[in-house]
């Protein structure tokens, strides 16, 4: 006898054996009971839960010959219903049935009575790939068929079919199956098979599987194909590219106590063992969930990927917040998956942004610098005879310039100002653009005595006001912007890094350096960020005072500061090539922006 595969050889041959679905099966059971059988029928639903299963089974139970709504297998209808012989049960696959004709010869055989049976069923698959002529060639007969009929239609997409169509059947929503079904149905069926098995390997397949039994039973004739009459967890995860949960929790430890190199070593072992980057980035979000869920709750039943211990140690290793970016980054990784040719690329950056994050975890090696590695230099002092050689009565500026100018000449080069542990970078002390290299720790040192007793605060407010720019404006923009400029400022941006500790500046220091500099202009300076919380609080009109004067630092000059996030810069950039290809881009010379730093 021909080989048959697992998924046809046990089909089930009763309702009762049908796994989920419980809804439909009491439904349909009541209505054969009390003898209500409807014309049309419409089953709706995911692919590998039941619907063709389902009419077959309905179409057995009204044609059974023991007794109306039975399905006793011995009967002729029944077991000719089971191997697909059934002259009054026509199943037809509407994909490569979906023209008019094909439904004008179905309309003109439906007026002939049943062969065999009490009832002519017809099943058509896949319904919604019929043409449009075809549905409305069907609609009378749909409608008013014969009594001795009854139409099944099974779709995966309903909303593809004709409204007037679904108007005329009972209609049926299959769902996905739930794990507990299908671990019944498969372990009943390696058990008919005397095939040996462990649950873990049960549960990663059922995983796969994704709420369809057909699909369940398809990979696990193909595990069976693998690894012979045993299956183990390693079979499962070796054949379809997996991660074992404590692979996935070690890389998720790895990246909480920002240990790069652990990182980059796991990623590797994941590319050379064929993993799936994106079921990979996918299970990593199930691991977070489960342990975001549990910090908040503490409740083991509401885990469904990790056990309690494995929840416990991320709880107290990694923050709620610091787990809230995490899943906010790979949900956007997964988005960005989509639209790039190098996913393995982007999988590594993903990594490396989330193990080099600012929110490290608790406990981490790296919230406190090691004592050793700071240079705690005393502060040279200025000399008094600066003050005396001064006689000149000229403005505050020159006076400032020319003690600048002296104090080079006396003070040896003195480390980088440091606070906290973190190493304060040059421009934030003094304007870069007119300091030369080789004055600039001692511009540095005079500059944090002074800046040592500003007691004020930078404040970031999350909420009011916000500056708004329209698309017209940021075309000028991005016609006046100057990518050297741009480059620049970008191989300076993580600076911002040493800053997020600075008494004052830690704040706007922390938002400036989520963000990218995506346009510079001589007045404008436009950053792209990747979440809109973010891009709002730099366009919060009480935040451009303190934001200006951090990027003054940077820039040399004040200009006015504005966020997007990363769908609009790319919009904006769609729009801007397409006006620079039919020739309608202003031109720079005749552009005039009057934002001087200003709030709009």
């Amino acid at each position: 006898m021909a080989y048959k595969a697992l998924y046809r050889t046990y089909r089930p041959k009763s309702f009762s054996e049908v796994a989920g679905q419980k809804h439909i099966v009491r439904t349909i059971e009541n209505a054969l009971a009390n003898n209500k059988i409807a014309h049309a029928y419409l089953f709706c639903g995911p692919r590998g839960t039941g619907k063709t299963s389902m009419a077959k089974l309905f179409a057995k139970a009204l044609n059974c010959e023991e007794a109306f709504g039975h399905q006793c297998n011995e009967c002729g209808n029944c077991l000719s219903v089971t191997d697909g012989s059934h002259p009054d049960v026509i199943e037809i696959d509407a994909a490569s049935n979906n023209g008019v004709e094909e439904v004008r010869d179905l309309i003109e055989k439906v007026k002939y009575l049943p062969i065999k049976g009490k009832y002519k069923v017809y099943i058509i698959d896949e319904v919604h790939m019929m043409t449009s002529g075809a549905f409305n060639a069907l609609l009378k007969t749909l409608e008013e068929p014969p009594a001795h009929v009854v139409f099944i239609l099974a779709t995966t997409e309903p909303h593809k079919v004709l409204p007037t169509i679904v108007s005329r059947c009972q209609r049926y929503d299959f769902t996905k199956v739930d794990d507990d079904a299908i671990r019944e149905k498969m372990v009943e069926i390696l058990d008919l098979e005397k095939i040996k098995y462990d649950i873990p390997a049960i549960n990663a397949i059922i995983d796969l599987a994704d709420g369809g039994v057909r699909d369940a039973l398809s990979i696990l004739e193909h595990v069976l194909a693998y690894a012979g009459n045993s299956i183990k967890e390693k079979d499962v995860f070796d054949l379809f590219g997996l991660a074992s949960t404590k692979e996935k929790l070690d890389l998720i430890k790895a990246i909480a106590n920002g240990d790069v190199k652990d990182v980059l070593k796991r990623m590797e072992s994941f590319i050379a063992s064929g993993i799936d980057i994106k079921r990979l980035t996918s299970n990593l979000l199930d691991v977070l969930k489960d342990a975001l869920v549990y910090s908040k709750t503490e409740e083991q039943i509401l885990l469904s990927v990790i056990t309690e211990k494995d929840a416990l140690d991320l709880k107290n290793l990694i923050e709620v917040e610091r787990l809230n970016e995490m899943i906010e980054i790979l949900l956007k990784a997964q988005n960005d998956f989509k639209v790039v040719s190098n996913i393995r690329s982007l999988f590594e950056l993903v990594l490396l942004r989330l193990a080099t994050s600012s929110n490290k975890s608790k406990g981490s090696e790296y919230i406190e610098p090691k004592e050793e590695k700071i240079v705690d230099k005393p502060l040279p002092k200025p000399e008094p005879k600066v003050e005396t050689k001064i006689e000149s009565k000229a403005s505050e500026k020159s006076i400032e310039q020319k003690i600048e100018t002296i104090e080079v000449k006396a003070v040896e080069p003195a480390p980088l100002v440091e606070t906290n542990g973190s190493t304060v970078p040059s421009w934030l002390l003094e304007d870069e653009m007119t300091i030369d290299e080789k004055i600039k720790p001692a511009i540095e040192t005079k500059i944090k005595s002074k800046d040592s007793n500003t007691q004020d605060k930078c404040t970031i407010n999350t909420s009011g006001d916000k500056n708004a720019i329209d698309d017209e404006t940021m075309i000028k923009i991005m016609v006046l912007g100057d990518k050297e400029e741009r480059q620049t400022i970008s191989k300076k941006w993580d600076d911002f890094n040493a800053l997020v500790a600075h008494p004052k500046y830690g704040l706007v220091a922390s938002l400036l350096k989520d963000g990218r500099p995506y346009i510079v202009t001589k007045d404008v300076l436009v950053l792209e960020y990747d979440f809109d919380c973010l891009s709002d609080r730099i366009n919060i009109v009480t935040n451009q005072p303190a934001i200006a004067e951090l990027i003054k630092g940077i820039l040399g000059r004040e200009v006015f500061v504005y966020a997007i996030i990363r769908s609009e810069a790319l919009r904006l950039q769609k729009s801007f090539f397409g006006l620079r290809q039919i020739n309608k881009l202003p031109k720079a010379k005749d552009i005039v922006l009057n934002f001087k730093g200003e709030n709009l």
